[in-house]
């Protein structure tokens, strides 16, 4: 191990460390040998690493932090790194950016088989971490990190520390929760701050700068992992830029897959491969339909995959849109979700929720059994209908 990695670990060691920490914490089973953690850039992985290795009781020697992407990496050799620093007394060696490592999965699993080490890894390039995940899927529990929840950021930005709430308890008691959660705060005054720049973490470093950090994120995603898995030269790779642009400006419901293809200039087949790898690299969700049990190929709607990209992919978002994308993106980590003909989302095959603004009606899901509301701009929810904001409480 050369001495500028070791420097560079003990520099990463000896910084302060956020007291806050993301409630991925709490459900990860820290006993297991190889950890991954897996998730766009800048939602959080690095600083759960950091609260980690601060909360062990070990000598600084015995910890070793590599950051993949830093050029002291170049041209070395990682399981001879992890197999010298066992050998000197090492016990846990964190991976942060492993994506950057060329077939990092046999280097992990060399580790596993031949070293006492616990491993931690994180990766923000989603689409290259599931590709070499198959090697390690006996060896490593993997868990995925998504965007802050509406309850994390209020925490973040120190407004108020609150419960979550399964969506069970949601559907069932929205009415006594919405009490709970208002005698201590308004969320409506702080739920469009949430939407415009309440998805990363990385807004307690300057609100001014969020945009374009934000912004570089999408970028990086799409010149960097996008180009480099998978060769796409340069004119497609803008042209995917604007398709994000449409999914930003147009209602769900006006998408269509030829005027998608139209936009980015390649057949619908290869457009949906584009978008598989854009989904895994955290930009979109795709939501598709169900048969039974069994989910269908086709996504029958795309959305944007927080509402936070809208600010800065397009200078008018769909307000449809946008809500459809902030109920996604906090059901999905711990729900299944489909598309659904007379809802808008079918939730674990037998929720149907529909999505709307203080005028919106039950006509739709009339009749529909476990049908709900989830309504924007309320405070209190009455009956079938709940707070959109409600939403933001399950994790």
């Amino acid at each position: 191990m050369t001495p500028i990695l070791s420097k560079l670990s003990k520099q990463f060691l000896v910084k302060r460390v956020s007291s806050f920490r993301r409630f991925l914490y709490n459900e990860i089973d820290f006993k297991a040998s190889i950890i991954g953690i897996k998730g766009g850039r800048g939602s959080g992985k690095t600083t759960l690493l950091h609260q980690y290795a601060k909360s062990l009781k070990y000598k600084s020697s015995q910890i070793l932090y590599i950051s993949c992407d830093h050029p002291s990496m170049i041209d070395e050799k990682l399981y001879e790194i992890a197999d010298e620093f066992y050998a000197h007394g090492g016990k846990l060696l964190i991976l942060d950016e492993i994506h950057k490592v060329k077939n990092f999965a046999s280097h992990i699993k060399a580790m596993y088989d031949f070293t006492g080490l616990q491993v931690l890894f994180s990766g923000s390039s989603a689409m290259k971490i599931e590709h070499e995940l198959g090697d390690l899927s006996r060896r490593a529990l993997v868990y995925t990190m998504p965007v802050l929840s509406f309850r994390e950021f209020l925490a973040l930005k120190n407004i108020a520390h609150l419960s979550t709430y399964s969506l069970e308890d949601i559907l069932e008691n929205h009415e006594d929760i919405a009490v709970e959660v208002l005698s201590k705060i308004k969320p409506l005054e702080w739920f469009g701050d949430y939407l415009e720049y309440g998805a990363y973490p990385f807004f307690k470093e300057g609100i001014e700068s969020y945009s374009n950090r934000l912004l570089e994120v999408v970028n990086v995603t799409i010149d960097s992992d996008l180009a480099s898995l998978f060769s796409i030269n340069s004119d497609k790779l803008e042209r995917l830029k604007k398709v994000l642009y449409m999914l930003c400006c147009t209602t769900p419901y006006e998408i269509n897959k030829s005027k998608l293809s139209g936009e980015a200039g390649v057949a619908w087949a290869t457009l949906s491969k584009y978008l598989d790898y854009m989904e895994k690299g955290t930009l979109v969700h795709l939501i598709r339909g169900s048969r039974g049990h069994k989910t269908l190929q086709l996504p029958n709607n795309i959305l944007l995959n927080n509402p936070n990209l809208f600010a800065v992919l397009c200078a008018k978002p769909d307000i449809g849109s946008l809500r459809e994308s902030f109920f996604v993106s906090q059901l999905k980590t711990k729900h299944q979700i489909h598309y659904h003909h007379q809802g808008d989302f079918l939730l674990d095959d037998k929720i149907v929720v529909e999505i709307g603004g203080k005028s919106k009606d039950g006509k739709q899901i009339e009749g529909l059994e476990s049908a709900y509301l989830a309504i924007d701009g309320i405070e209190y929810g009455y009956g079938n209908a709940i707070p959109l904001w409600l939403f933001g409480f399950l994790y």
